[in-house]
């Protein structure tokens, strides 16, 4: 891989915004399922969902997942509640049921986008071990995205997601061992770690990638199968460490996250707390992936 095109591809991942814009959306993924609670095929599911107002929204995950991805909204809860009712209701009246739950129980779920992104990377993942399979095919969460300032506030915003992601994380946790599954997948590209915090912002996200299997074809393709709890998507940043959650969940987390990246007083006094605790950051990770054994005292 070369290392300037690396380079050039995660500074743009980098670049931020111009204006300290506090707008928030919401990435809700679900489980779908039909009456008996068998594997709806996705082609069903987009032909029940044609003519929803959530219809431009909806994408799918490997296994069938259905994710609805929401613009940029000052009222984000709001709008994935109505759209989501509305959504329910039409699908419902095909016998399709989505289910706001973190792992799928069912263990025989086939994967359902074949492209060959996604045959590489189950193929990858097999060579690990059984977690792969499990993510790609059966886990939901809700992800939050939010605006990302320049200068050095922007710096501080990187930082204190990435260092409260498992507090955060734990608070939020619910039944199912999604977090444990994801960090069980392939640690070099999921950096559950404090990797992406050593030195320059660019650099160690650059080393970060470099050090990840590239199983697709391109630089810029192979920087999409990062999987970091925050991932940087060049004017916002993505949260990824959630469970999926129900409406008030994503409602208190959408607060508790807002707080911690546009109050700036707050988002210092967490920072001040939580920089001593950067090389323990892989242990705090495994002891929210456990109900957040171990982080109540890194909380205090």
């Amino acid at each position: 891989m070369d290392a300037m095109e690396l380079h050039r591809v995660v500074a743009g991942l980098f670049a931020r915004g111009r204006r300290q814009t506090v707008r928030v959306a919401v990435e809700q993924e679900y489980v779908v399922a039909d009456l008996d609670g068998g594997v709806v095929p996705i082609e069903r599911v987009r032909r029940a969902a044609a003519g929803a107002d959530a219809a431009p929204y909806v994408t799918f995950e490997p296994g069938g997942q259905l994710e609805l991805s929401l613009p940029p909204s000052l009222d984000p809860v709001g709008e994935l509640e109505v759209l989501t009712a509305e959504l329910r209701s039409r699908l419902g009246r095909e016998g399709i049921r989505l289910l706001t739950i973190p792992v799928d129980p069912r263990t025989d779920v086939p994967l359902q986008l074949t492209s060959p992104r996604y045959v590489a990377m189950q193929r990858h993942f097999d060579s690990i071990g059984p977690a792969g399979r499990r993510m790609m095919r059966r886990t939901a969460s809700t992800q939050i995205c939010l605006d990302w300032w320049p200068g050095a506030a922007g710096i501080e915003q990187w930082r204190v997601l990435n260092l409260a992601g498992p507090l955060v994380a734990a608070a939020f946790a619910r039944d199912g061992g999604r977090l444990s599954t994801w960090l069980d997948v392939d640690p070099t590209r999921t950096g559950f770690d404090d990797r992406v915090l050593r030195g320059d912002p660019i650099a160690s996200y650059a080393a970060f990638a470099a050090g990840a299997t590239n199983f697709v074809d391109g630089v810029e393709a192979h920087v999409t199968t990062l999987f970091p709890p925050v991932r940087p998507r060049g004017t916002y940043l993505e949260v990824r460490f959630l469970d999926a959650q129900e409406p008030a969940g994503v409602e208190r987390a959408v607060a508790v996250l807002s707080r911690l990246m546009y109050d700036g007083a707050h988002r210092r006094d967490v920072l001040r707390a939580l920089e001593p605790e950067r090389d323990n950051l892989a242990g705090h990770w495994r002891a929210a992936a456990t109900a957040g054994v171990g982080l109540q005292e890194v909380a205090a």
